[in-house]
């Protein structure tokens, strides 16, 4: 009988044990629900975080598009401001010389002289405007002739210029930068006339 009780007191001390340890897991697994629940509130806090940063971001974005749309819009809109600007400075010089024109003299030679002068003036104060935006006289007469500067309105024999060379020019030529803003309207030469 000592036997069997010493059988029951190890098989009492073995289900003590593991009643302890099952009440040990429970409390383990307690704090390990625990700690997972801290770290699901952890991560659902960093999460919409991320979402309002992600949210003003979108916002900031949006808002610099529209600004830039509407400064480019405003750009195209008065993109010509600066140039016609100083074309008024020209139109004020053309009032002044057909001012002088009108004007009482006593000489209409003097009277249209002084007109002239106003209107040598003004178109040197152009071209200069022209200039400074870029804008240039493309030659023409006594060069080849090059389709791509210029439109042959006509040909003529000539013996002083080579033929397919600019003999005479109708309009002047004009180059914005690298482009060619308008083709000078030229006759060419046709070389000198053949005798029959």
């Amino acid at each position: 009988m000592a036997e069997e009780a010493k059988e029951q007191e190890l098989v009492g001390e073995q289900h003590a044990a593991e009643v302890a340890e099952d009440q040990g897991d429970g409390v383990v697994v307690a704090e390990a629900c625990e700690n997972q629940e801290t770290e699901a509130d952890a991560l659902q806090r960093e999460l919409a975080e991320t979402r309002d940063q992600l949210m003003r971001i979108a916002a900031e974005f949006d808002n610099f598009r529209k600004r830039m749309e509407r400064e480019k819009s405003k750009l195209l809109k008065y993109a010509g401001e600066n140039i016609l600007r100083d074309l008024l400075t020209t139109l004020d010089n053309l009032d002044r010389a057909v001012e002088q024109g009108n004007a009482a003299a006593e000489d209409d030679s003097k009277k249209l002289q002084s007109m002239l002068q106003g209107v040598e003036l003004t178109r040197k104060g152009l071209v200069a405007t022209l200039e400074r935006y870029g804008v240039e006289p493309l030659q023409a007469v006594g060069l080849a002739f090059n389709p791509d500067e210029h439109d042959a309105l006509t040909m003529e024999a000539s013996a002083e210029v080579p033929a397919n060379h600019v003999l005479r020019e109708f309009a002047r030529g004009y180059r914005f930068k690298d482009r060619v803003l308008r083709h000078a309207q030229v006759v060419v030469s046709s070389g000198p006339e053949k005798a029959a």
